[in-house]
């Protein structure tokens, strides 16, 4: 099997039989979106077509406006159309988030080049919603609550574990955050040893939310840091 094949694969069996704490809802766009399968399905086949091993990217778990509706983690359809030339009409998404990644796979080279030797997902591959007191549905991190944390833990784990036997190196794997998101993946990494080392890496939407006039400093620090 391709890498592509191997990804398409995992995203039919994903799923969490586990139980999540009061409120908090999970996203699987793989099961809840035929469209979402299928557009995942042409981007995996498009750039990961070769049976050759991908370094890991970690994010933290998937966005309603990135993976939550593209089914590819950080790319929103606007930059799948733009940047990836795959087409799609019934949605329109637009994240801050993608918006740096694409640049950095610009500063990389390109989507040929970036998505040729990097594969990215997350600690938790499905993504959680709450509804706020204002009654909006936001997203939800993994660490927000230790309960959850400790709800998705065995799931984390198991999913890590599918990431390398698909291939995804060992000597190093990447972290987007540099703050919980590290500190969690580097204890999970020092008791399970999936890793060589976890390189920590500042989360794009930190970057465009609170760096953004500063974006070619962070630009350069994480193509100097990939191609170390």
């Amino acid at each position: 099997m391709t890498f592509g094949e191997k990804v398409i694969a995992y995203h039919e069996q994903l799923e969490f039989k586990g139980v999540l704490p009061d409120k908090i809802t999970m996203m699987n766009p793989f099961k809840e979106s035929t469209l979402i399968s299928d557009i995942a399905k042409v981007f995996y086949s498009k750039y990961y077509n070769d049976q050759q091993p991908r370094n890991l990217i970690l994010g933290i778990n998937p966005g309603r406006l990135g993976a939550g509706s593209t089914g590819i983690p950080f790319t929103d359809t606007k930059r799948l159309i733009e940047f990836c030339h795959i087409e799609i009409e019934d949605i329109k998404t637009h994240e801050p988030s993608s918006v740096f990644v694409y640049h950095l796979i610009h500063a990389y080279g390109g989507v040929q080049a970036f998505y040729q030797d990097y594969y990215i997902n997350s600690v938790c591959p499905l993504g959680f919603t709450i509804t706020n007191e204002a009654g909006k549905e936001i997203n939800y991190n993994y660490y927000d609550r230790k309960d959850l944390q400790e709800a998705v833990l065995p799931f984390i784990v198991e999913n890590i574990n599918k990431l390398i036997a698909m291939g995804c190196r060992r000597e190093k794997a990447f972290c987007l955050g540099t703050g919980k998101n590290y500190k969690f993946l580097n204890q999970l990494n020092q008791d399970f040893h999936f890793f060589d080392e976890i390189v920590p890496l500042e989360h794009p939407r930190y970057v465009m939310q609170y760096k953004a006039k500063q974006i070619d400093f962070y630009l350069e620090d994480f193509v100097r840091k990939l191609t170390l």
